[in-house]
């Protein structure tokens, strides 16, 4: 009897041990999984004698750090000519009302452009009304990241929640973006052709236009995923050029876009009494924006500001009133709607349109 119960007692404290051991080892996992959900930190299984895992550093994008050396740069060049700024805000306070509220309808005229030219880049019917908050709301995420970035992000969310997959609505945010520098090409031709003399232009080796084909042909000859890219985008225009009123919307919209940027920039040199032909103008301000592009800073605030005042300056106009122009070309495309604008992306994420 009395072995019998040792054994008994045996059996019982190591079947005991064992459910204990099992019970606590599962508690412990899902301890464990609740605080990895919870904090959306991985952990790693951790060995005696083993070094505790270090994260990976990730790369910078040179973008992102020539977007803050322009900034800092802007940053230092406006702390330097600080009276000049003053000088030039007191000249805009000035300025004639009637041009200046003929810059801000054409700068509002261009939200309805971006959303014209959108759709025109897709041949499914998109909702007018929210595409349009879209591309407002697109304005004031441009000018918080990098140039392009923003705008694009926000364009391809929606395009997805509209039914696009992320492969065509990729391709009409590049459909779209081509038709826009097409177009500006076209302008920055068609001004330069009416004022001879207004730009000249720099001699292009035929050496490096003959890479640029050599490159294309081979875009479009080799195979991998940048042909099957290259054939994708070419099939939707396709698609796109076969609807005549997508056609026209994309073209038509792209044109009027760049334009009535432009016009703002006239409206204000108007406004502050600056004896300037229009054209020579509408000129410095296309070849500005163009050259910005090389340096995606957020909405091109430093980039094109140095630009657009370098081209004024040698359009004719003197330096403070060519600041002054900049001033308030920004007042009336960035700052003035830039908050408006988040509220309206954060009313748009918040109703899932996003």
């Amino acid at each position: 009897m009395t072995s019998e119960a040792g054994i008994g007692a045996r059996v019982e404290t190591d079947i005991g041990a064992r459910v204990a051991s099992r019970i606590e080892t599962d508690i412990g996992a899902r301890v464990a999984s609740r605080i990895e959900i919870g904090t959306g930190v991985e952990t790693a299984p951790v060995t005696c004698g083993s070094p505790p895992a270090t994260a990976s550093r990730r790369r910078v994008p040179w973008q992102v750090i020539g977007a803050v050396v322009v900034l800092v740069g802007g940053a230092f060049v406006a702390w330097q000519h600080w009276p000049v700024i003053v000088t030039s805000a007191h000249r805009l306070a000035d300025a004639d009302r009637g041009w200046l509220l003929l810059g801000a309808t054409a700068t509002v005229a261009t939200w309805v452009c971006a959303a014209l030219a959108q759709q025109g880049a897709v041949a499914e019917p998109l909702p007018g009304g929210r595409l349009l908050a879209v591309q407002f709301a697109a304005s004031a995420a441009n000018h918080t990241l990098p140039q392009g970035i923003g705008a694009g992000a926000v364009n391809l969310r929606f395009l997805t929640r509209n039914g696009l997959s992320m492969a065509r609505a990729a391709t009409a945010l590049a459909v779209k973006a081509a038709a826009g520098a097409v177009t500006r090409g076209a302008l920055i031709a068609g001004l330069a052709l009416t004022g001879p003399g207004l730009l000249s232009v720099p001699h292009v080796s035929p050496v490096a236009v003959a890479a640029v084909l050599l490159a294309a042909v081979a875009l479009a000859v080799v195979p991998g995923p940048l042909r099957r890219a290259w054939r994708t985008m070419l099939a939707d225009v396709r698609a796109v050029h076969r609807l005549p009123g997508r056609a026209a919307a994309l073209w038509g919209g792209s044109l009027a876009f760049a334009s009535l940027h432009a016009l703002v920039v006239v409206a204000v040199t108007r406004s502050l009494g600056l004896p300037l032909p229009v054209f020579r103008v509408a000129l410095a301000y296309l070849v500005a924006s163009s050259a910005a592009v090389l340096l995606p800073t957020p909405g091109g605030i430093g980039s094109l500001d140095a630009a657009l005042a370098l081209a004024l300056t040698l359009a004719g106009a003197p330096g403070g009133a060519a600041a002054s122009v900049v001033l308030g070309y920004r007042l009336l495309t960035v700052w003035l709607p830039l908050i408006p604008g988040l509220v309206v992306l954060g009313v748009l994420v918040r109703r899932k349109v996003l």
